[in-house]
C-alpha cells in the first residue's frame, strides 16, 4: 500500500494519482477501473477514488462498458483530429518560445536533446524524456493559458496505447527534429520553429499510422 495512506489524499489528489498510471502506462486503453482496487494501490479512500473517477469519466479518458469504467481508446478519426489540434498549439509554443524563451530556457532544450541521444536505444526512456522536452517547450512559451490547453492535450495523448518512438528507426530521427526545433528557436526565428514543430508531429502521426496498420516498413 501506498505511503500517502498515511496523509488521507484528497479528491484532487486521487485524480492525479490515476491520471499518472494511465499516463505512464500502468492502466492502458481497454483496462478496467476498479474502485476498491484503485483505493488499495494508492492508499485512498473509496469516496476521493469515486469522485476522481467522474471527473475522469467527464473529461471523456474514461468510458463505460456496461456497469464497468475502462480506460478510454481513441479511433482513427479522434487521433487524427488530436494531432491536428495538438499541431496547431505545440506550434504555437514554439513560435512564442522564440520570441520569449531565455537562453537559459534554450540552453535546458539543447541539454534536453543532447542527453537523448545517449538513451536513444532505450524507447521508454525515450518515451519519458520526450514528455519532458515537450513540457519544456510549452513552459518557453510563457504563455499560462496556451500551457493550460496543451496539457489537456496530452492527458488525451496518454490514452494512444502505444509511442511511435518505440518503432525501429525512429529515435534518432524524432531528436534530429527536436534538434531543429531548438536551433530555430535560438536563433528567435518563430516561423521556423512552427513549420519544425509541424514537421516533427506530421512524421511521428505517420510513424503512428503505419504502425498500427503493421506496416511498419513500407
Amino acid at each position: 500500500m501506498s505511503t500517502l495512506a498515511t496523509s488521507r489524499p484528497t479528491q484532487r489528489d486521487a485524480y492525479g494519482l490515476i491520471l499518472e498510471a494511465i499516463d505512464v502506462g500502468i492502466y492502458k486503453p481497454g483496462s478496467r477501473l476498479v474502485e476498491s482496487e484503485l483505493a488499495e494501490r494508492f492508499g485512498v479512500s473509496r469516496t476521493p477514488i469515486r469522485e476522481a473517477l467522474q471527473r475522469l469519466e467527464t473529461q471523456s479518458l474514461l468510458t463505460r462498458d456496461g456497469r464497468s469504467l475502462i480506460v478510454a481508446s481513441l479511433d482513427h478519426n479522434q487521433m487524427a483530429e488530436l494531432y491536428v489540434v495538438r499541431t496547431e498549439l505545440e506550434g504555437l509554443a514554439a513560435r512564442l518560445a522564440a520570441q520569449h524563451a531565455s537562453v537559459e530556457e534554450v540552453n535546458v532544450l539543447q541539454q534536453m536533446v543532447d542527453a537523448d541521444r545517449m538513451r536513444v536505444s532505450d524507447a521508454a526512456a525515450l518515451a519519458r524524456s520526450n514528455k519532458r522536452f515537450h513540457k519544456q517547450l510549452h513552459l518557453a512559451s510563457h504563455n499560462r493559458f496556451l500551457v493550460q490547453q496543451l496539457d489537456l492535450v496530452y492527458r488525451s495523448m496518454a490514452l494512444l496505447a502505444t509511442t511511435s518512438l518505440a518503432v525501429e528507426g525512429r529515435g534518432p530521427v524524432a531528436l534530429d527534429e527536436h534538434q531543429a526545433i531548438v536551433t530555430a528557436i535560438s536563433d528567435r526565428d518563430g516561423a521556423l520553429a512552427y513549420e519544425a514543430v509541424k514537421q516533427h508531429l506530421s512524421q511521428a502521426f505517420v510513424t503512428r499510422l503505419k504502425h498500427d496498420a503493421g506496416e511498419q516498413s513500407w
